[in-house]
């Protein structure tokens, strides 16, 4: 008599009940999602064109490899496998730091996933087409990508809301690889039982040390992590298609398990609210390249380096005695950095230097703002005013952070000047990207199409925005083919 296995965990079959029985009908999600579609395309093709560094490690792996049927990069001509295209446009849209966010416990970017939908989406669609497979899943149109939009952000987004990988030394990407696994196996039309196995091994697989994110060691890596989670969730899904079985406890089981041997006390996960499309709908957009925590007190230090125009102070270092933020807690923890900057992806992620650089601008920091040969990398004034920053958590504007019915994203900045004025406090609480901001709608619209401009014309744009607006039963391809650039394709 066959030996029975154990029942999977109940975290694994909710995720699965949810990608296969929930219905993500709400237009408000699917108008957010569309949204989001476009600020993740626009976040890739700013890559594509603005970053020497992350075009460097896109494309096949072996120079001059083309795929049949294979996933069209968006902004290059490269034809890739599902794995690596997978892996090149999670990077790409993550790259700059410039894709939405969800602030919880821990911190995530929902449209990390969308590197895993649109590899495998498109790939299925050209290979279905020209007969060299036959596609069992759903069909692979727009309206099926954006209720894939919808579903990976539920679950990634639910899981951090309350539970901090941060805290236990893991990054946030273990959740773009399980949230990628479960729906890309929907797409390619594997059963529910073959769902569980793939969701299994996301989690044995774990998560990388975000050692990459912090102090001295915040490299590069941060901004292809998120690929390289999205690699591994198309991995797990293909893998799972030929047969191989998943493990049913990866959580639960004693001594080994994830709870057992990494989780805080062993206790489990706590998720706030049931999946639905909460998310998608909550979802903050970065309007501006800086990690997500600081851009409210990169908006309050714009607010003060006009008061001090107004003022004729116009050499900030001179003018600004000390400068004091209160914050969130995760703020505090992610992005109050002192010392050295090794690196963009230090620099972006440091609240003092955006705080800095903004009030010498007068101005929110751009991309290039950031990298090894701007102005504002070597500047002494920037590190002068970094050493006269302050910042300090504060357990209401914490309380407020992680309050679900509120979700706001603040900061407060006040200026102590030399001549013993202060420059009154500004609080931002909602800032531009946040749902409860009224310009945040025209602002994403604003960026993403600045950003597709880069290497597209006005009219090439319109029928982009036709096509996710409008097209639903128009095959996903078709969005693809319009994306195709050659200008950064490696020979």
């Amino acid at each position: 008599m066959p030996t029975l296995l154990p029942a999977y965990d109940r975290i694994l079959v909710d995720i699965k009940n949810y990608v296969f029985g929930y219905e993500a009908t709400s237009e408000r999600a699917r108008s957010c999602a569309r949204l989001a579609i476009f600020d993740a395309l626009g976040c890739a093709i700013e890559s594509v064109a603005k970053s020497t560094q992350c075009r460097s490690f896109i494309g096949p792996i072996v120079p001059g490899t083309t795929i049949p049927d294979g996933f069209r990069l968006p902004g290059t001509s490269y034809e890739l496998d599902p794995v690596k295209g997978a892996f090149d446009l999670g990077a790409l849209i993550r790259y700059l730091d410039h894709n939405d966010a969800l602030a919880g416990a821990d911190w995530g970017h929902p449209s990390d996933n969308l590197g895993a939908l649109l590899a495998v989406m498109d790939w299925l669609s050209r290979a279905a087409t020209s007969g060299r497979l036959v596609h069992r899943g759903p069909p692979l149109t727009i309206d099926t990508l954006i209720t894939a939009v919808i579903k990976v952000y539920e679950i990634q987004g639910c899981l951090l809301l309350r539970n901090a990988f941060n805290a236990v030394g893991l990054d946030h990407t273990i959740l773009v690889k399980l949230a990628s696994t479960a729906v890309v196996s929907w797409l390619l039309g594997l059963s529910e039982d073959q769902t569980l196995a793939a969701i299994s091994h996301a989690w044995m697989d774990l998560a990388p040390l975000r050692v990459y994110r912090s102090g001295s060691n915040t490299i590069p890596r941060k901004g292809w992590a998120a690929g390289d989670a999205c690699m591994r969730a198309v991995q797990f899904a293909l893998l799972t298609r030929t047969g191989q079985p998943g493990a049913p406890t990866p959580l639960t089981m004693p001594r080994w398990g994830f709870y057992a041997s990494i989780w805080r006390n062993g206790a489990p996960f706590t998720l706030p609210k049931p999946y639905t499309t909460w998310v998608v709908e909550n979802v903050f957009f970065k309007v501006m390249p800086v990690e997500g925590h600081g851009i409210a007190a990169v908006q309050a230090a714009v607010v003060q380096a006009q008061r001090m125009l107004h003022r004729g102070l116009l050499d900030p270092v001179k003018d600004i005695h000390r400068i004091e933020i209160r914050t969130c807690a995760a703020a505090h923890l992610i992005i109050d950095k002192n010392g050295p900057l090794h690196n963009a992806a230090d620099r972006d992620h440091c609240m003092q230097y955006c705080v800095a650089v903004a009030l010498l601008k007068g101005a929110a920091p751009e991309a290039g703002d950031f990298q090894d040969g701007s102005l504002y990398a070597s500047s002494q004034a920037v590190e002068d005013l970094r050493a006269k920053i302050k910042i300090r958590p504060d357990e209401s504007l914490t309380a407020d952070y992680l309050d679900l019915d509120k979700k706001s994203i603040p900061s407060a900045l006040a200026i102590h000047l030399t001549n013993g004025d202060v420059l009154e406090e500004v609080l931002v609480e909602f800032p531009l990207g946040h749902v409860r901001n009224p310009g945040t709608h025209a602002a994403v619209v604003h960026k993403y199409r600045q950003n597709l401009a880069l290497l597209f014309s006005r009219s090439e744009i319109e029928e982009i925005e036709k096509i996710v607006n409008s097209g639903g039963d128009r095959n996903v391809s078709d969005l693809l083919d319009l994306l195709v650039r050659y200008s950064y394709t490696k020979l």
